[in-house]
């Protein structure tokens, strides 16, 4: 059974991933803040990183999200292949 959404709920349920989609980003930078942080600041005496933190939190950050990248991709490669051994 296929039912058309009405336009005030094709609005809503647009809303409502918006929504959702910027809660996920949100909460995956606050993870890597989180992360890069705790490993790469060992002291807090001045309000800037230094050059060694600074160099930390970049790499850091750039492996997680080249990682978080890699997971996704690999994961909808899974989906992919597990979609075509049902339709055979």
């Amino acid at each position: 059974m296929n039912q058309q959404l009405a336009p005030h709920q094709q609005q809503e349920l647009l809303k409502d991933m918006e929504q959702g989609q910027l809660k996920e980003s949100l909460a995956l930078y606050n993870r890597v803040v989180d992360k890069c942080v705790k490993e790469c600041v060992t002291s807090f005496k001045s309000k800037k990183l230094d050059s060694y933190e600074t160099s930390c939190v970049d790499n850091c950050s750039s492996k997680f999200f080249s990682t978080t990248a890699r997971v996704g991709q690999r994961f909808a490669e899974i989906q992919a292949m597990k979609q075509q051994q049902q339709q055979s």
